[in-house]
């Protein structure tokens, strides 16, 4: 009972309490709206004399006894009554109430002081009384009070003390400290810092399992079509097979053409002989390669004749009349992408009878064609065959042009208090650059701090300040032009600066802000990084890279290996005698490109070193001086357009392929040009960036990639168009270029000029054997871990992969273990990681014993 009677009793007083804290906060409410209504009143008494004789003779006594504090008195009344209805939890006591008037009559105290003249005045409260009405005294309390206090301790001891009194009172009606005050502002703030990197931490993980899944879709999708390329080849194989012995006629002439023309495998009974090993072999495409032994021209088969033509130089209509023309079409379906053209490959189609002298014949004619398609000399292209563009300003109006923009940024410099003046200024293709040069003792942070504001008062679009600028005492201003004037590459190849340069690497890159054309040599630099956004103009900046060599060097002084991973970039040159291999588009290809680069580099030092000589122009002189008919080494300059997608394919590879050539290749005469459009740190990694000094940095999208390019900031303040920071080895600051334009139609013609001097391309064999196998580098092969083969035979009897299955079972560690699992899972041997569970086993017993019994036979 008595338990109940408490329980009762608390009950009763928790609702006396909140009936209590009801009434209270109306009552609250209520003196709220008062001291609010008071407050609005008074200010129209003390203010605009218009609230009746009573309420302007309140407001004159408030005048004449708080002086200027009485028009504040008001003001004061009205956010006491908004505190007391807007916060409930503000305790009003009489502490604070005092509190309250004591800082009100420091502030008449403050108001007061400079009425009162430090040799003191006499005192009469009329006088006060009236000069407070009037708003020229500090009111009674005020005056009286200063005098007194003025007469002892002065004006300074009069404000020191009123200021102090002002905090200790703020401090007890909001009774809290200072330094607690202070404290939890500091608080506010690193939880608003917290809180922001927590943001960013949330984001950068977004963006990372963004990148994750791009990853594993793009994996899953390469794998899927490579699935699909070995299932369309078994497909045709075994059509061919269905073919093949549907006529057996045609199998046995086939036969006795291969007997004809290998007389060391003639036998008894040669027909039955060749069809028992061919029921035996399953890969009928390698008979029929090896059915003629001799050397066949490699050519890029496509399925129109008009880009046979556009490719090579050539199409049917050129075909000497003695070769059929039905052999150029025979090999338009192949997949590979070298296929040799096979002169008996309309069999596939038609089975036809031929006979072994034919069949000599038909082969004979397509060697001598090939023998006699070689160019004999090489004629560089003419300049007409690029276009040249007017300059159709106005001297004279872009002269007052530039003068009252002058003037306007010195007026702009002068408002901000920045004591300088335009000393100079130049007008380039894209930007005009005002020299500006400060007065002594201003600093030249001062000027980089208002780039803001002198682009709002020039209306332009954006600015770049360069402070200094190297070589002179002044700070350039760059600032867009309203019209960019066209840089064409006829300009630049047609000017001195190209004529004059010796080097056969020599490429145009376009006129910097003083109109002075740049030309850089690729041998001093000696490799070169390409940058930008999207529609910055690195495409353009690669082809007029391209065109220069071939106005600049013959095919056997340069060769070019183009790697173009979006296919459209690059395609059409091939075709042109400069290349050395067709450019590359597959992104496994082109790594097997650039480890045939390594390997040359490598066969060209080995070379070096057996004649004695340091680089490749030493060489070429001492094999000159040897033998004067002796084939020069040419200079290889291999041009990467889309290095972002290499990296995605085969990462590790392709690094450490370009960071060997960039480290050595240039005493080898080999020389690499990597352009990108994802300027981020997992494209360009810093063992790249350290081992390409030059770079070329288009317009980009933030400081941060501009600083990946150039390891500083300025490419995000680019026009784009050509805009381009140029910063080759040696520069020490990059300079800013509005790069050469060449038109499509220009590279067209020009490549078009340069096939029609050769019928027939002749590519090295070697080369595109080596890239079409993928084994010129056998790193990765020396790097197979030896148990893996035992690996392999446990996954598979078990039915199941894992890491930790394969540390109990052989007894290795981690590192070493998961290495094997990545190496089964890219071999097709094993599943992808899905999460928590164990890979799946995709192949059987079955299919492994299969498959050692081949490599047992091999």
């Amino acid at each position: 009972m008595a338990g109940k009677a408490k329980k009762k009793s608390s009950n009763k007083n928790s609702k006396s309490k909140k009936s209590a804290a009801a009434e209270r906060g109306v009552i609250d409410n209520i003196w709220g709206i008062v001291f609010i209504i008071i407050g609005i009143f008074l200010i129209a008494a003390v203010s605009f004399h218009a609230a009746g004789e009573f309420g302007n003779v309140l407001g004159d006594f408030l005048k004449g006894i708080f002086g200027h504090v009485g028009v504040i008195l008001p003001i004061y009344l009205i956010a006491f009554g908004i505190v007391l209805i807007a916060n409930k939890a503000v305790e009003i006591t009489k502490l604070s109430i005092s509190m309250c008037f004591v800082i009100l009559i420091m502030l008449c105290l403050l108001n007061s002081g400079r009425f009162i003249p430090q040799n003191g005045m006499v005192f009469e409260v009329s006088e006060f009384y009236k000069n407070g009405v009037s708003l020229n005294g500090g009111g009674v309390i005020g005056m009286s009070i200063d005098m007194f206090l003025v007469k002892y301790i002065g004006r300074v001891g009069l404000y020191g003390i009123s200021i102090a009194v002002i905090l200790i009172c703020e401090m007890l009606v909001v009774n809290t400290p200072l330094s607690r005050a202070y404290s939890s502002y500091k608080q506010k703030k690193l939880d608003k810092q917290a809180e922001i990197k927590a943001k960013r931490a949330e984001e950068m993980a977004i963006h990372q399992m963004e990148l994750e899944t791009r990853e594993k879709e793009r994996a899953k999708y390469l794998k899927e079509q490579e699935k699909l390329k070995k299932e369309r080849l078994r497909y045709e194989k075994a059509k061919y097979k269905e073919e093949l012995y549907a006529t057996p006629e045609l199998l046995f002439e086939t036969d006795k053409m291969r007997i004809d023309r290998n007389p060391d495998n003639i036998s008894q009974n040669p027909n039955e002989q060749h069809f028992v090993s061919m029921m035996k072999d399953d890969s009928m495409f390698e008979q029929r390669e090896q059915r003629e032994p001799e050397p066949v021209p490699m050519v890029k088969t496509f399925g129109l004749e008009e880009e046979r033509k556009s490719e090579y130089g050539f199409g049917l209509d050129d075909v000497p009349d003695d070769v059929p023309k039905e052999d150029y079409h025979a090999n338009a379906d192949t997949d590979s992408e070298f296929a040799p053209c096979d002169t008996h490959a309309k069999a596939e189609e038609e089975p036809v009878k031929i006979s072994n002298k034919e069949a000599r014949e038909a082969k004979l004619d397509l060697t001598d064609f090939a023998n006699t398609s070689k160019p004999i000399q090489y004629k560089k292209p003419s300049i007409s065959l690029l276009r040249s563009v007017r300059n159709t300003t106005n001297p004279a109006q872009v002269n007052a042009e530039l003068k009252s923009k002058a003037a306007l940024l010195e007026n702009t410099l002068q408002n901000f208090k920045v004591d300088a003046k335009v000393v100079e200024v130049t007008q380039g293709p894209a930007v005009t650059r005002y020299e500006i040069q400060p007065n002594t003792g201003v600093k030249v942070n001062s000027i980089k701090a208002l780039a803001d504001d002198i682009a709002l008062n020039l209306r332009a679009k954006s600015i770049r300040i360069e402070a200094p600028i190297p070589g002179k005492a002044a700070v350039g201003i760059e600032v867009e032009n309203e019209k960019i004037n066209m840089v064409t590459l006829r300009e630049i190849i047609d000017s001195n600066e190209f004529k004059q340069a010796k080097s056969k690497i020599s490429f145009a890159v376009g006129r910097d802000i003083s109109g002075k054309s740049i030309v850089a040599d690729l041998k001093s630099m000696p490799h070169l990084l390409i940058a930008g956004s999207t529609g910055s103009g690195k495409s353009v900046c690669i082809n007029s890279i391209i065109t220069s060599i071939l106005y600049k060097a013959n095919p056997d002084e340069v060769k070019l290996v183009l790697i173009d991973p979006k296919v459209v970039e690059l395609g059409n040159y091939n075709g042109i005698p400069h290349l050395l291999i067709p450019v590359v588009t597959e992104p496994t290809k082109a790594a097997a490109a650039l480890n045939w680069a390594v390997a040359e580099m490598t066969d060209r030092y080995k070379k070096f070193a057996e004649t004695g000589v340091r680089d490749l122009e030493s060489y070429n002189n001492h094999i000159k001086a040897q033998d004067e008919n002796a084939e020069k080494m040419p200079q290889v300059v291999i041009i990467i357009d889309e290095l972002a997608d290499l990296m995605m394919a085969a990462p590790s590879q392709v690094e450490d392929s370009i960071c060997r050539l960039a480290q050595m290749a240039r005493a080898a005469g080999m020389h690499l040009i990597v352009a990108t459009q994802r300027p981020s740190v997992d494209i360009i990694t810093g063992v790249i960036k350290a081992n390409i000094p030059s770079r070329i940095a288009f317009a980009v999208s933030s400081q941060f990639d501009s600083r990946t390019i150039l390891d500083m900031s300025g490419a995000e303040k680019l026009v784009g168009k050509g805009d381009m920071l140029f910063n080759p080895l040696g520069m020490g600051k990059p300079v800013r270029v509005q790069g050469c334009f060449v038109s499509d139609e220009e590279v067209h013609n020009i490549i078009e000029f340069v096939k029609s001097q050769a019928e027939e391309v002749e590519y090295s064999g070697e080369v595109i054997e080596s890239i079409e196998k993928g084994n010129i580098s056998t790193s990765k092969a020396d790097d197979v871990d030896e148990l893996l083969e035992e690996a392999i035979e446990c996954v598979v009897s078990a039915g199941q992969a894992s890491v930790s299955m394969l540390q109990r079972r052989f007894r290795i560690g981690y590192n070493r273990a998961a290495r094997i699992v990545d190496e089964m899972e890219a071999r097709g041997i094993v599943s992808a990681q899905d999460g928590a569970r164990p890979r799946q086993v995709l192949l059987s017993e079955e299919e492994l014993s299969e498959m050692k019994e081949k490599l047992d036979e091999e």
